[in-house]
């Protein structure tokens, strides 16, 4: 469990920070970009809770508590300085959002065109989540091309971005409320 007595240290003043493992980097550093993209996401994901309850709720409280231990996952290297016994995004993850996503997409009605953000409250936030989470996995993907990423962490915020989605759907009369899009409608 992390224990936190001061909230600031002084340790970023000069534009640095440390990473899992103890290394310092760049505050700007492609890693950070991707676990802070992860943070600004669970951010998203907290104000759409303000609007959800009950299993939606329930199941965005799990997703928040996941994107913790991503961002942990992100943070200490694959590779060098203390990485061992480092906090690992891991399939189980991955699979109950599988079969959540099954689940809420059972209920829905057929698309017949692209979604437009909106409907309800709770369906904008997350439709806005996801694509916080996009950015993420566009910024982990880029990481991945560099230096080792943990390929479960990739699994997880590629199936989170279609989660959102979906739980979006429900959340507006499991679709009958969906905005969506007409092609060339403004022309």
């Amino acid at each position: 469990m992390v224990r936190l007595t001061r909230i600031y240290t002084r340790g970023g003043d000069k534009g640095e920070t440390s990473l899992g493992g103890g290394k310092r980097v760049p505050k700007h550093a492609l890693r950070v970009a991707a676990y802070g993209t992860v943070d600004e996401a669970n951010g998203v994901i907290g104000m759409a809770r303000l609007h959800t309850s009950g299993a939606a709720d329930e199941m965005l409280g799990r997703i928040q508590n996941d994107l913790f231990d991503l961002g942990a996952d992100l943070c200490t290297p694959e590779e060098g300085g203390k990485t061992d016994g480092a906090l690992r995004v891991v399939d189980a993850q991955v699979e109950r959002l599988e079969r959540e996503i099954d689940a809420l997409n059972a209920d829905l009605e057929p698309l017949a065109s692209f979604v437009l953000p909106g409907g309800s409250a709770p369906a904008a936030h997350l439709h806005l989540g996801r694509t916080v989470v996009r950015r993420a996995e566009r910024l982990i993907t880029e990481l991945a091309g560099q230096e080792p990423v943990n390929p479960v962490a990739i699994r997880y915020v590629n199936r989170l971005s279609d989660h959102l989605f979906v739980l979006a759907r429900h959340l507006n009369g499991r679709g009958k409320k969906d905005v969506l899009w007409i092609p060339g409608a403004n022309r």
